[in-house]
């Protein structure tokens, strides 16, 4: 096994290779920093152009989109609080707010370090415990990934905002909105209202754009006369590019974060790993009251998480021939296009491919640091000097031409723009909107393995309860939603101590 570990990464180390992962890592912080355009659209778009290269430059390009693109979203999640992803809806939390300080630079930066530690970590666990932790995905079935989802949407609807009640409603919106369009079992059409565009559902990325863009763009409108007479001008907003973090201060969010986007990578079905890595961060931290307000290992959570599912991802693809995720999916297609067969054999006929791909995935994440964070750090954080008359018609235009892009659809910027409204009602009446795309996403998932799971017991819902991994996830899910409400009674307690004391004290 270790041979032919080394074995490929001395293959992996000549000039066409090498340019092929450099390429691709640039390419792909260039699809990653526009939304709506990822890992997915990027790579669907690039193996047609893989047929007449080599396997090993092939995957190397691929593995470097991949990991690029990861990285690209973050740039428009610090910059514009515009994330294109579900995973850099919580990079914009932190990220956002550093900009604001005029640490778009150093921001920037950290999110590429961050990047290439989870990314690196979890193509290492790629290389060594592939075949272990395929058996850990094996553990889990339509019953068990229903309770992820469940637990995913009941931990970002509780702890997000000030309100429970606020935040299941907005979870439940986006329950809603993920049932329209087909039936994924039935085939039956829902809420389309007659709507030739819907019956493919809504889309996420439209949702998303809409909801997270559109009400900042309008609120710098509204306040661009404000913020010029107080600064002058936006143009004079300091950009500080020096490391404005250490090892020391940011090691425990690397640390929880690689271990749960890897362990994330591996169930397939799952997209919880950015909340549960953030709320985990904050929980360990030493300065939990900076989350949100600008906190440099909120964002290093966000963004290390959201790198480290990329190759543990492949885990079950590469080992089962079960992909994942939509990008697993595409790698899986790129394989048997190179004529290898995924599966407990390629590991024995093709080690060299492999390990090699590993190795890409490795060695694209590394290169995040100079080219992700040296240089577009250097390069995107100018988008602050711009000034706000210029931002807001910019943001459009970028939310436009990515909602656009990802499915060629001039229904999805309407859609985009209705949401765009949406979000600034809820932000109006104090709604947390990250629950909406959370059910959104989740949502349809959630639904189809359950019914999955009945069909498998033609009926009986104890399949959901009586199997060791639902009733772990049922007493986690529970615990989430009851947290808040305990949290509420200690305080409704301690007020009620603290007013006692208070009688007391004006009797005496």
């Amino acid at each position: 096994m270790f041979h032919d570990i080394f074995t490929a990464l001395i293959e992996m180390m000549t000039v066409g290779t090498i340019v092929a992962m450099i390429c691709g890592t640039c390419l792909g912080i260039c699809l990653g920093a526009l939304p709506g355009i990822g890992a997915t659209l990027g790579i669907a778009l690039a193996i047609p152009f893989t047929y007449g290269m080599g396997p090993l430059p092939a995957l190397a390009l691929l593995a470097g989109i991949h990991n690029g693109s990861s990285q690209g979203g973050a740039i428009p999640a610090i910059l514009l609080n515009m994330p294109g992803t579900p995973g850099s809806i919580v990079t914009t939390w932190d990220g956002h707010p550093l900009a604001q300080q005029g640490k778009a630079g150093g921001a920037i930066n950290l999110s590429a370090i961050s990047c290439a530690v989870g990314g690196s970590l979890s193509a290492l666990s790629l290389i060594l415990l592939a075949p272990p932790l395929a058996k850990v995905a094996l553990a889990f079935g339509p019953p068990e990934i229903f309770w992820v989802n469940v637990f995913g949407i009941a931990t970002v609807a509780a702890l997000l905002g000030n309100d429970l009640l606020k935040g299941f409603i907005a979870a439940c919106f986006g329950l809603f909105i993920s049932a329209i369009g087909l039936d994924n079992v039935s085939g039956h059409e829902r809420y389309t209202f007659g709507m030739l565009e819907l019956v493919n559902g809504v889309a996420t990325v439209a949702v998303m754009v809409g909801m997270f863009s559109l009400p900042p763009a309008w609120n710098l409108v509204r306040q661009a006369r404000k913020r010029e007479s107080a600064t002058g001008s936006m143009g004079r907003i300091q950009i500080i590019s020096e490391r404005i973090w250490t090892v020391a201060g940011v090691w425990r969010a690397w640390a929880v974060a690689s271990f749960i986007g890897i362990i994330n990578g591996i169930l397939p079905g799952s997209a919880i790993a950015s909340f549960i890595a953030y709320n985990e961060a904050k929980r360990v931290s030493k300065n939990p009251e900076k989350f949100g307000k600008g906190s440099i290992e909120g964002l290093a959570a966000a963004e290390c998480v959201n790198a480290a599912d990329n190759a543990s991802a492949l885990i079950p693809t590469l080992t089962l021939g079960v992909p994942g995720s939509n990008v697993a999916a595409l790698m899986l297609g790129a394989l048997l296009i190179q004529g290898f067969q995924p599966g407990p054999q390629l590991f024995r006929d093709a080690p060299e491919i492999v390990y090699g791909y590993s190795w890409a995935l490795v060695i694209t994440a590394l290169l995040l640091i100079p080219l992700g964070g040296a240089l577009a750090s250097r390069v995107f954080a100018n988008v602050l000097r711009i000034p706000t008359s210029l931002l807001l018609p910019l943001i459009i235009v970028i939310a436009s031409a990515g909602v656009f892009a990802s499915q060629n659809s001039m229904f999805d910027v309407y859609v985009a723009a209705f949401f765009g409204l949406v979000g600034l009602a809820m932000i109006r009446f104090d709604f947390p909107i990250a629950p909406v795309i959370i059910g959104l996403v989740l949502g349809a998932k959630a639904e189809f393995n359950l019914r999955v799971s009945l069909m498998m017991s033609a009926g009986d819902y104890s399949i959901l309860i009586f199997r060791p991994i639902c009733i772990i996830l049922i007493i986690l899910t529970i615990l989430i939603v009851t947290f808040p409400l305990y949290r509420a009674y200690q305080d409704w307690r301690n007020r009620r101590a603290k007013g006692g004391q208070g009688e007391i004290s004006a009797e005496h």
